[in-house]
């Protein structure tokens, strides 16, 4: 039985082989040639992608030629370029990229700084999207379909003068060539890798062509995650002059104008060319549910084209975005809870990053960092905060007789307003004192909320113990528990004009703030655990130590008050005394 598994096995494995070699000389099947000069209808996917980001796309007779080498040209037809696919390595002490001599693709290009987070084997996390067949990183794309096709699954002739990148070799060119002879078309591609840089330099020189031609950013390249957070925006985005926009595309957008950049971006990573010159557009298509695609769009030339601009694919550092000085670092979010908006949170959201960055180079712990920032504004605010205490312990105080007016005018609502503000007045209180200052601190809570939720610092960042990475959620719930019961011990002290009913159904807010917040970053519940820390110790020392003695202070005053009118009212019956005689004694005596 076996030995008729075996003989299956062979004579299948014939038949296969030999049915190819049989077809293709009886030329009923065309060479691979052939098949790249059709003509198609519509545009066509690049090289196959597998699964995995990091397979070569080599198919079964293709083989991977050694680093450095330049393969052979072979013309036959309108097309010359090697017959094989083969993938150069780059590596520096930032990224490990991978690239295709099949259309000049970027097939990888891994940051090996940036690990992938909630994972048992952790790895460096990959920019290109692994899954589909779109065009990759660095296509061209044409008006010509048929002619796209070419340039992208041709295979171009490779040269380079580099094997590694580092201190003592710090930069390095790759550079494809493609040539189409009989219509008098080559593209030159030339990539300038730096050893201390995500930034790669590239131009691209395309003679024979007189028509536009669109540079793509591939689809998700610089998406790592999809997941829709609580602030932020995540897929193409670009700079018109100075204005940033964002946009999903359905199905596809163009922009045209002054072009600075054109981007495809998640909250931490972002994939961006950077023209020095000429490119008039940008398009942007969605491929699929969370899946972009983008480009950037250099004007029609004759003769020779020259197409130059900056590749950067990494992290979203806003010192590595800021010294590009395009507008890059405005990516990072730091507005409200959408792309852009509320200037003023932007405003004071960098000072205060830059505040965290400094304690961070001294204590060296994005935790401790976070907790020193988070004192730093307390203090900052303590005075306003101290009015608010003072108008909500006086709103307290009158709040007997606001809920006995409010009973007693129930049926007459202008006439209560006017009372209401009499009393107010009479008692000097103002009933939103206790809530201008925290519109005033509002500003600086949510930039340092939109900071910790949003900047790449923290991934991977420890605390302590059990918190290795301040960007993803505690696994143990332990600050989100305690922000919780901090949250519930807040509410007990703290002044309030609500009547029992309302202040158990605020007893809820903890409970659901606990909930959200438990998939919130660590490093963001932290803050928020350190915040409700320090309001409940300054609520104490106010309690204990200020409005103790202004209390003290109005009794005492109470107490003289009285003892006045007393000596007063003494003063008043003494002359009847003294004019009544025996009578007024005796009426005296009576009272």
């Amino acid at each position: 039985m076996e030995k008729r598994v075996v003989a299956f096995l062979v004579l299948s494995l014939v038949i296969i082989f030999a049915y190819d070699f049989l077809m293709k000389e009886l030329g009923l099947i065309p060479d691979q040639d052939t098949v790249l000069e059709e003509a198609y209808d519509g545009e066509l996917p690049s090289a196959r992608r597998d699964a995995s980001p990091i397979a070569s796309l080599q198919t079964d007779t293709e083989r991977e030629q050694p680093t450095g080498s330049s393969s052979s040209m072979e013309v036959e037809g309108e097309s010359a370029y090697s017959a094989q696919e083969h993938i150069e390595h780059i590596e520096t002490p930032l990224i490990q990229a991978t690239i295709t001599n099949r259309g000049g693709q970027i097939q990888s290009w891994k940051l090996k700084q940036y690990l992938t987070q909630n994972d048992d084997n952790p790895h460096a996390i990959d920019l290109v999207y692994p899954e589909g067949h779109f065009p990759g990183p660095l296509s061209l794309n044409l008006p010509d379909a048929a002619l796209t096709k070419l340039l992208r699954d041709g295979f171009y002739e490779v040269n380079r003068d580099f094997t590694v990148l580092d201190a003592d070799h710090p930069d390095g060119h790759l550079t494809f060539s493609y040539q189409l002879p009989d219509r008098n078309i080559s593209i030159q591609k030339v990539l300038t890798f730096h050893h201390d840089s995500y930034a790669v330099d590239v131009e691209v020189k395309a003679e024979g062509l007189e028509e536009e031609i669109d540079v793509l950013l591939g689809t998700n390249f610089g998406v790592v995650e999809w997941g829709q957070g609580f602030i932020g925006f995540l897929g193409p985005a670009w700079m018109i002059g100075d204005e940033l926009e964002k946009e999903v595309p359905d199905p596809t957008l163009h922009r045209n104008g002054d072009i600075r950049w054109a981007a495809l971006q998640d909250k931490y990573f972002i994939s961006v060319i950077i023209p020095k010159g000429g490119a008039e557009g940008i398009s942007a298509q969605k491929e699929a549910e969370y899946v972009m695609s983008a480009g950037i769009r250099f004007p029609q030339a004759s003769g020779t084209q020259h197409l130059s601009f900056q590749l950067y694919a990494g992290p979203k550092q806003f010192d590595l975005l800021k010294a590009f000085e395009v507008g890059l670092e405005d990516t990072i979010d730091f507005g409200w809870f959408i792309y852009g908006s509320w200037g003023v949170v932007k405003a004071v959201a960098k000072p205060l990053f830059y505040v965290l960055r400094f304690f961070y180079e001294y204590t060296h712990n994005y935790g401790v960092a976070i907790i020193l920032l988070t004192v730093g504004i307390k203090l900052l605010f303590v005075p306003l905060q101290y009015k608010s205490y003072t108008s909500m312990q006086g709103m307290q105080k009158i709040q007997p007789k606001v809920v006995a007016l409010q009973t007693k005018l129930k049926d007459d609502r202008e006439k209560l307003n006017k009372e209401l503000m009499k009393l107010y007045r009479e008692h000097k209180v103002n009933p939103v004192g206790g809530c201008l200052p925290m519109l005033v601190q509002m500003p600086a809570f949510v930039s340092l909320f939109n900071i910790l939720y949003m900047t790449v610092d923290l991934r991977q960042a420890p605390f302590i113990l059990w918190i290795s990475d301040l960007s993803i959620q505690d696994p143990y719930y332990v600050l989100p528990v305690l922000m919780g019961a901090s949250m519930v011990i807040q509410q007990k002290i703290m002044p309030t004009t609500m009547d029992p009913t309302q202040a158990k159904m605020m007893l809820l807010l903890p409970v659901f703030m606990t909930f959200l917040f438990v998939t919130f970053p660590a490093g963001l519940v932290l803050y928020w655990l350190t915040n409700n820390v320090l309001t409940i110790t300054q609520q104490f020392v106010t309690d204990r130590f200020i409005f103790k003695r202004s209390t003290f202070s109005q009794a005492s005053l109470a107490t003289n008050e009285s003892q006045t009118e007393s000596k007063e009212a003494d003063h008043t019956s003494s002359p009847k005394k003294k004019g009544k005689g025996k009578g007024g004694k005796k009426e005296s005596e009576e009272v």
